[in-house]
């Protein structure tokens, strides 16, 4: 295990040390990280972050800097048997079989960080804290080690949701404080809110070792069947905008009295440039079918704001320290006639982000882009839109010319050599050395400012302490109950003395997984009978029950498959046709379709969880005169006009805990959120929106006259009409 020593200074940052030498000059201490003896500027935290990027990156060979170029793939810890993604320990044994323990390098760790020289790991899961934060001292020890001894930059995605979404390798919380995915915390209409909670997720990220989120997703979610759209912050640019700011200020600024970059920041990844939202018919570019992002509302500009307006325009720290283009190909932006995935896209990043808007923080291309493509559409990965007949090296060197820095989810150095190489004979040596400082300079500047020279090393005990600390956990469900909309109450809630409660389970068809494997049928229960025990007693027999609980989820579809070619992604649970669906898609063409026209116009779908709809109707029967709530956890913007008639309440939810729902069924707390979409009419009304354009179909009227718009939402009251709704609703 790595022995680590924490030096301290009087008049400066603390130092942690395992194996460089320390130099003392002017009665202060710094590490000698360059084994020279002497203090050489990237080694001096007197000097600007900016000074000691430049000094260093000066230094590094093009091996070096290609290393800091690569992001890893998911690393998973300990990397059991059995899991998504693979490892050996040991000299290539099995972690069960080498013995290892959870916290140690695997070989391929051990390879990529000293071989390969990466520097940016992305941890998928982390089993605890104690794990995480011995893993990190494990990886910063070996890298202190290393020329130049540059720390390892770890990142995640997003991992505080209560309730995780299909799309992404996203875990729930664990080990963390747990909140409301982004139409969530959309919910509570609250940018302090959600600063706050970025202020507490940096504190628990630290504490982990991670000092960069993949996020915040501040793209506009403008198309309801975009299979993200949960983890936006809704249709509304304005509320985004807002959102996007406050979030960045509260992870990237140190602390409360510390408005800049300190040792409690976390670097933040802003997704996705120009905006991710609006795939054509909400199909999801990180599979071939679903690679276009289209305009027929002429609304590109808009999609921008939460960028320009918010996440490039801090208090503090300035800009979000990096920025990830989505997998999209944005049709008929580029003025040039290009259509190619928006990294290889001259005019996106180079034009674009970096000239017209200047932004000068770090680009990281999105996972997995540079592969060559599969020979089925219908297939994970396959991302490199446009760029199909090019060279793996190639496509590395068109990306790099275009202005972007490094490349997600690459461990191998090999393209980027010679990405460089055939760079070299096409700009010349020299040129293609400064634009690779220039990328070098822009990575190990996120490195400097976080504290990463000084002191990447973590205490266990004291991240066991931080994560998921009780006051943590309680601001975090808080905003859980926060984040809750009724949408319906014919009196029946709140729910006083502890009831009898009624409960169905749930059934799942076979259907696609964001792998694009097929998931087996399922039953599930509604709930964990232990969460509802807390607030009700659960009976199994309806009649017994003095009320029924639905828990059901938003219809699960899917837009795509070979046996059905394209067809309707589903916002209503039963059989759908697609009559008013367009005659010609907007976009189309694909290597391996011999045809362009993408429109599924008259062909029809189902959800997977039909049923969802059946034991809502089921449960209305069996309950007669007796109150049925339903609780919807709502992935997507979608029909309730299914069973809206048959529910005496109804509360939307978008990944929160069970509990946070009994809360507020049984009184405890009192319904405060609001829709941060509309939830439409129907599927007709769907078909003919606009991707790009927020605010576009008509939401559906309810059977007592209530119209489910955005911002619509009721307590105990009736409808909320407060401040929030004045400032983000009521001028639209």
């Amino acid at each position: 295990m790595a022995n680590v020593r924490i030096i301290e200074n009087k008049n400066g940052p603390s130092l942690g040390v395992c194996s460089a030498p320390v130099i003392e000059k002017d009665g202060l201490f710094f590490k000698d990280l360059e084994r020279t003896g002497e203090l050489v500027p990237y080694e001096d935290w007197r000097l600007t972050p900016e000074e000691r990027a430049k000094d260093l990156a000066s230094r590094l060979s093009v091996e070096e800097m290609a290393g800091l170029m690569m992001y890893s793939a998911h690393q998973v810890v300990p990397a059991e048997t059995g899991g998504w993604f693979g490892a050996t320990y040991r000299g290539g044994k099995s972690f069960e079989e080498s013995g290892a323990d959870d916290w140690e390098l695997t070989d391929q760790q051990k390879k990529f960080l000293s071989e390969d020289h990466v520097r940016y790991v992305l941890a998928m899961m982390l089993k605890n804290g104690v794990v995480a934060a011995k893993w990190n001292n494990e990886m910063q020890a070996l890298c202190e080690e290393m020329p130049h001894g540059i720390p390892v930059n770890t990142s995640t995605d997003p991992r505080h949701g209560a309730g995780s979404a299909s799309a992404e390798f996203k875990t729930e919380a664990k080990g963390t404080s747990k909140w409301p995915l982004g139409l969530g915390l959309a919910a509570t209409f609250s940018p302090e809110l959600v600063n706050k909670f970025a202020k507490i997720a940096s504190k628990e990220y630290r504490a982990l070792g991670i000092t960069t989120e993949l996020g915040p997703q501040i793209d506009l979610g403008t198309e309801p069947r975009w299979m993200r759209v949960a983890d936006t912050y809704g249709q509304s640019s304005d509320l985004v905008t807002d959102y996007a700011k406050a979030y960045c200020e509260g992870l990237q600024n140190d602390s409360e009295e510390n408005n800049n970059w300190g040792h409690g920041s976390v670097a933040a990844m802003v997704k996705h440039w120009p905006g991710g939202g609006p795939c054509e018919a909400g199909r999801d570019a990180h599979y071939a079918f679903g690679k276009y992002a289209v305009y027929p509302g002429n609304n590109f500009e808009e999609h921008l704001k939460p960028f320009l307006e918010g996440a490039f325009k801090l208090e503090g720290t300035g800009q979000a320290s990096a920025v990830m283009p989505y997998y999209t190909v944005s049709w008929g932006v580029d003025p040039s006639g290009k259509n190619v995935g928006n990294s290889y896209s001259k005019y996106i990043i180079g034009d674009l982000l970096r000239e017209k808007y200047g932004y000068k923080g770090v680009v990281c291309t999105d996972w997995g882009i540079t592969q060559d493509p599969a020979d089925k559409i219908d297939s994970f990965g396959s991302r490199c839109f446009g760029t199909e007949t090019l060279s793996e090296a190639e496509r590395h060197l068109t990306i790099i010319e275009n202005g972007v820095d490094q490349f997600g989810g690459n461990n191998d150095i090999k393209p980027i050599l010679e990405a460089y190489r055939i760079g070299c004979e096409k700009h010349g040596e020299e040129a293609m050395r400064k634009r690779f400082e220039e990328s070098a300079v822009r990575l190990l500047l996120n490195s400097f400012r976080c504290g990463l020279f000084e002191n990447p090393y973590l205490d266990p005990d004291e991240s066991a302490k931080v994560l998921g600390c009780d006051e943590f956990v309680k601001e975090g469900f808080d905003a859980q109950l926060k984040s809750i909309v009724m949408v319906k109450n014919n009196g029946v809630l709140p729910v006083s003395g502890k009831k009898k409660v009624y409960v169905p389970g749930r059934h799942i068809d076979a259907h696609k997984g964001f792998m694009r494997g097929m998931i087996d049928a399922i039953d599930i229960p509604g709930a964990n009978p232990e969460d509802v025990s807390e607030y009700f007693e659960i009976t199994d027999n309806p009649q017994d029950a003095d009320m029924a609980i639905c828990f059901i989820e938003s219809p699960i579809s899917d837009g795509y498959t070979e046996e059905t070619g394209y067809r309707p992604v589903m916002l209503q649970y039963r059989s759908y046709t697609a009559d008013d669906a367009r005659e010609t898609s907007i976009a189309g063409g694909d290597f391996r379709e011999d045809f362009t026209n993408r429109s599924y116009k008259g062909k029809s779908n189902k959800a997977a969880n039909e049923s969802d709809l059946d034991l809502v109707i089921k449960a209305r029967k069996q309950m007669g005169d007796k109150p049925v709530i339903v609780s919807v956890r709502m992935n997507n913007p979608c029909m309730v006009s299914e069973y809206e008639k048959y529910a005496d309440a109804i509360l939307v939810n978008f990944g929160v805990e069970t509990g946070a729902v009994l809360s507020i069924v049984s009184g405890k707390a009192e319904p405060s959120g609001l829709l941060p979409v509309q939830l439409p009419k129907d599927m007709s009304t769907v078909e003919k929106h606009f991707e790009d354009v927020p605010f576009d179909y008509e939401p559906y009227t309810d059977s007592v006259g209530n119209t489910y718009d955005f911002g619509y939402g009721l307590n105990w009251n009736g409808v909320i009409r407060d401040d929030r709704w004045d400032k983000y609703a009521g001028n639209r």
